[in-house]
């Protein structure tokens, strides 16, 4: 995604007829946003338990969003929010916001907690839900989707968003790794769901130990 420059700023104020100040100061909104979200992640950097993602995990998910200008995302599994606030940090670039989903009440507070210390909860649509039950409900569209909630739901959750996924959008699933590759257990079925779709490419990273598959949605089925 390309990002306007100050100067392109000040152009769209004069066409716009808007004072030059509001657009400048919006880059400079965002720039105290990045510090604040840096300082955060820095001084949380050995903190994260309760099965939260690496933070190389964290930094894909972020390029995943900014590079490809997503707005429209969905996490299946919060924890206590490291992948949120990387996806959601992304998302306050590209001018859009994330619902995130988790079930366990002690994570979602704590998760809260974190997003606020950020200063990333505008950006984010927390909800304390089965995700079994609200993921199918959930109208979309969506054009990101990460999952890292109860392994052995993955391909029913595939199946729930798919539909929903806009054509260029993307799924990044946590703990997959490809055939002959060291994964997590228990996760063959899901990767024969994914490179059996028609309309889905998919490659599998490895960031970190622990797998990443992410697979863009090629056409409408």
């Amino acid at each position: 995604m390309k990002y306007r420059s100050k100067v392109t700023w000040i152009a769209l104020a004069l066409c716009l007829q808007l004072p030059v100040t509001v657009c400048v100061a919006q880059e400079i909104d965002q720039k105290e946003l990045d510090v604040r979200v840096q300082q955060f992640l820095e001084s949380h950097r050995y903190a994260w338990r309760d099965a939260n993602v690496p933070l190389a995990d964290g930094q894909v998910l972020y390029d995943l969003v900014v590079e490809n200008g997503y707005t429209k995302a969905l996490e299946i599994g919060t924890s206590t929010g490291h992948s949120a606030i990387w996806i959601a940090w992304a998302l306050s670039k590209t001018g859009g916001k994330l619902i995130t989903v988790e079930i366990h009440e002690g994570r979602y507070r704590e998760a809260l907690a974190n997003f606020e210390e950020a200063g990333l909860s505008e950006f984010i649509d927390a909800r304390l839900a089965d995700a079994h039950e609200l993921v199918p409900e959930l109208e979309g569209p969506f054009d990101f989707v990460f999952i890292d909630a109860d392994k052995d739901w993955y391909t029913n959750y595939l199946r729930a968003v798919l539909p929903k996924l806009e054509v260029g959008g993307c799924i990044a699933a946590h703990n997959v790794s490809g055939r002959g590759m060291r994964g997590m257990r228990g996760m063959s079925g899901f990767v024969d769901e994914l490179e059996s779709t028609p309309n889905l490419e998919t490659e599998f990273l490895r960031s970190s130990r622990s797998g990443l598959s992410v697979s863009y949605k090629r056409s409408p089925s």
